[in-house]
């Protein structure tokens, strides 16, 4: 798989007063843009061309998407008004050629894990999705799935009363072109609450190793910068993802379209 949606266009509502003056996608983490830190990974992954969406403070993102030094080339769309995540694969398709599979991440997740275990999960299997899952001690702030002992998605409910599991979406997934048949065209819509729970039994779950925080409030942020000096002096070692180490690569591109 050699494409990848990055979506970047959320407003940081909760971040505020820092996104008034820097959109949450490009916020640093010790010194790097947190999109940067995904460009790294998705290099990591064989990717070569993400499709980054862009709204809130988009000159910036522009700006940021001009000066990467990357073998990974990159697309920016921008949304006048906000689609959503599933929105924005939606009216992207074309991005994706059939029957190309793709990745799918959220790009204001800060994360240091194994995802070559949810690439080589997806080859395994025939479900439409496979989704990246990690243990939470919050199960009612997320989207929670459940499994069964194949590793079958059996229930996943957004934020939900009464969580199933601990089993949150990590907002990662690899995703097949059949997906496109559980999306609605020209509406905003929103992966965790209108399209996964209608996928349940026709995706997988992995349950990735790893750092994976969430960097949008305050406290969250906070802990990502004092925590990821430790996680990237461990995966020099070896010992956090041998899938992903940081890298300065060649060459990119920005294309808007």
């Amino acid at each position: 798989m050699d494409k990848a949606f990055l979506l970047a266009a959320g407003l940081g509502t909760r971040l505020r007063p820092l996104t008034d003056r820097i959109p949450k996608c490009l916020v640093p983490i010790c010194g790097k843009p947190l999109l940067s830190i995904w460009l790294e990974i998705c290099r990591s992954l064989g990717v070569r061309e993400v499709l980054i969406n862009t709204h809130h403070l988009a000159d910036q993102v522009r700006t940021w998407a001009r000066t990467q030094d990357t073998t990974v080339s990159i697309t920016l769309v921008h949304e006048d008004t906000l689609l959503g995540s599933a929105g924005t694969v939606t009216a992207n398709r074309n991005f994706v050629q059939s029957p190309q599979d793709f990745y799918v991440f959220y790009a204001d997740n800060l994360v240091h894990a194994n995802l070559h275990a949810l690439t080589l999960a997806h080859s395994q299997h025939r479900g439409v999705v496979t989704l990246g899952l990690f243990r939470t001690t919050s199960p009612r702030a997320c989207g929670i799935g459940a499994l069964d002992s194949s590793g079958r998605v059996t229930s996943f409910e957004e934020k939900p009363v009464t969580p199933k599991s601990d089993l949150a979406n990590a907002g990662m997934f690899v995703a097949r072109q059949e997906i496109f048949d559980f999306l609605t065209p020209e509406r905003f819509a929103d992966f965790g609450k209108d399209v996964l729970p209608s996928l349940v039994g026709k995706m997988r779950g992995v349950i990735l190793e790893g750092y994976i925080r969430d960097v949008g409030t305050p406290d969250n942020y906070q802990r990502a910068l004092e925590e990821w000096p430790a996680i990237c002096r461990n995966a020099e070692r070896g010992s956090v993802n041998k899938g992903y180490a940081p890298y300065l690569g060649t060459r990119a591109h920005d294309i808007e379209r």
